[in-house]
């Protein structure tokens, strides 16, 4: 069953060439049109009324892609099936989108080959619109054809266009027509003519899209007559199938290959060799390669389709494909969640300066309240020094008046009497003098102690904070660390991606010279067939010339221009039966 991306595809292109405007709408007799063509190539029952039905509530102005979107779903898509040609599918969707998006510039290569290039975009193109290819995939591209067209890839070239295309796109990426520009105009293949660009388009697009995994001349052996023939053969997923030429009009059977099928190779016999055997459940099929070369490349080619059929995936370059698809999410995922722990450290090491920030602020509060504390005690203490010294002063200057009173009047007992009594009530207030005194010194020891608490309280504070700070040294310094390990595993990844360039430039450079020993050794095989033909034919015009005269018969001999003949009429009847059976084979 086709995907409904690879039909959605073919089919966007189409509707974005109707968006004359851009403006993401198209009338409804364009869509009516789109629709009936599609429906047509797609073998599916056109049903004009389930259109109008659906629109039927936007009769005024454009229908825009929203709207067509959900009718192409339910009306078109889902009823699709594998009973049409997809190559016709993708003609039509072309044919409607080309004329406005291909540049007016001359390109190397003709509307058939861009046609080409525009279904590979397709299939390379990523799920999601708009649609572009991404570097990657044009880096696997461009290596196809250029191993296509015999010529050499220049890494150091693409990763500067790989640059600069980073440097004007976001996405890295070109669009279809993009594409067909960079293969038109040669930007990688400067040299090759229109031909060989031609060929290694076409040979891309046969692996790609037509999913052809190999092609080429190889000798049959007859199911029933048992006679060898050379016939055109095509190697695909699932099914070898071979024409009478490589023109592929005339059609002469298929090879289904499946879980039993087998291929093995087979010693030389009958004069044949480099021959080898497909083995199915019903039929086995002898075939014979040109060469020991091209047996090993179909015996190999035959094996790895056998083995994909067997696990049940698809074809080579399909399941590629899915890999480097997974292997790019895979890569965004990691990326996404570097940058989230990245992210979640930042906020971390941020909420510990917060942190940091408001205990200092906490400090310097709890030091300014204790500075306050400190100097409210000083002027208490001050208050209550001062207040001692008059209460002393006072007490001095009421001795030296009783003193004096005394000296006086000591001759006045009553009066002295009442001096004593005056001398014992102020010696009672010198006694609560004293015990204020006594209080106050208590009180003055209150607030040492708690100066010295606050003092200890401060101290152990600031063990707390220099803690937090060495905790976030600790943190920062973690980071670091991290961030050298992932620096460390990415020059670590360069350097095993340069190696395996450097080991596929050594691989391309021995398949080049293998390539030259191959025509070289052609070109002195076929001048050893042309000269073992002229021979055979010297042999057949001359074969009269060498029969043994043999003594004849008595009856009638049969005359010719050139006298009588040098056999019988049994010998001319066995003749014509050879030549008759001679011609027969050559039909065959």
């Amino acid at each position: 069953m086709v995907g409904p991306f690879t039909l959605l595809k073919p089919i966007w292109h189409a509707f974005s060439a109707l968006d004359v405007d851009k403006s993401g709408k198209v009338s409804k007799s364009q869509l009516k049109v789109l629709s009936y063509n599609l429906c047509t190539v797609m073998n599916i029952p056109h049903d004009p009324i389930s259109l109008e039905e659906h629109f039927k509530d936007d009769d005024r102005g454009p229908v825009s892609n929203q709207g067509y979107m959900p009718y192409l779903k339910r009306f078109i898509l889902e009823k699709a099936r594998d009973n049409f040609d997809m190559q016709e599918f993708n003609k039509m969707c072309w044919t409607l989108s080309y004329k406005k998006n291909m540049s007016s510039r001359s390109l190397l290569i003709s509307n058939e080959d861009a046609f080409k290039v525009w279904c590979i975009f397709n299939f390379l193109c990523e799920d999601a619109y708009p649609l572009v290819i991404l570097a990657e995939e044009i880096e696997y591209l461009l290596r196809k054809l250029l191993e296509a067209m015999g010529s050499s890839w220049n890494q150091d070239r693409f990763a500067e266009y790989k640059l600069q295309l980073s440097l004007q796109r976001n996405n890295g990426g070109l669009s279809a027509w993009e594409l067909i520009n960079l293969v038109g105009m040669a930007h990688f293949s400067k040299g090759m003519n229109r031909q060989t660009v031609s060929m290694g388009i076409t040979q891309v697009y046969q692996e790609l899209i037509l999913d052809v995994l190999k092609q080429g001349y190889v000798m049959k052996k007859g199911h029933k007559m048992k006679i060898w023939s050379e016939r055109w053969f095509i190697l695909r997923s699932n099914t070898l199938s071979y024409y009478l030429s490589e023109d592929l009009v005339d059609k002469r059977g298929d090879v289904v290959l499946d879980q039993n099928s087998s291929v093995e190779s087979l010693p030389d016999r009958e004069g044949k060799k480099c021959l080898f055997v497909v083995r199915c459940a019903d039929r086995i099929f002898e075939l014979c390669a040109t060469d020991k070369k091209r047996k090993q490349e179909w015996i190999q080619a035959l094996q790895t389709c056998l083995q994909q059929v067997r696990l049940g995936l698809l074809s080579p370059h399909r399941e590629a494909r899915l890999r480097r698809q997974e292997l790019r999410q895979k890569h965004t995922v990691e990326e996404e969640e570097l940058t989230e722990r990245m992210r979640q450290l930042q906020a971390t090491n941020e909420n510990k300066q917060i942190e940091l920030e408001v205990m200092r602020k906490k400090l310097e509060e709890a030091a300014a309240i204790a500075a306050m504390e400190e100097e409210r005690r000083r002027q208490t203490q001050t208050d209550l020094q001062d207040r001692y010294m008059l209460d002393m002063a006072r007490e001095k200057m009421v001795q030296c008046l009783m003193e004096q009173q005394v000296a006086q009047k000591t001759s006045e007992l009553d009066q002295y009497l009442q001096r004593v009594g005056e001398l014992e009530d102020m010696y009672k207030r010198l006694q609560d003098a004293l015990d204020q005194q006594r209080t106050a010194k208590e009180e003055e020891e209150a607030m040492r102690r708690r100066q010295a608490r606050l003092l200890a309280e401060e101290a152990g504070k600031r063990v707390e904070l220099e803690q937090l700070h060495l905790q976030q040294q600790r943190a920062m310094c973690q980071v670091q660390a991290e961030k050298q390990e992932l620096v460390e595993e990415r020059q670590a990844q360069e350097r095993a991606l340069q190696a395996a360039t450097l080991q596929l430039q050594t691989l391309e450079e021995e398949r080049q010279g293998a390539l030259e020993q191959y025509q070289e050794v052609t070109k002195k095989l076929t001048l050893a067939a042309n000269k073992t033909k002229k021979w055979k034919t010297r042999v057949a015009e001359h074969e009269g010339l060498v029969r043994l005269i043999q003594p004849g018969h008595k009856g009638p001999q049969i005359m010719t221009n050139w006298g009588p003949a040098s056999f019988t009429d049994a010998e001319l009847e066995l003749r014509k039966k050879s030549w008759q059976e001679k011609k027969n084979q050559g039909v065959h």
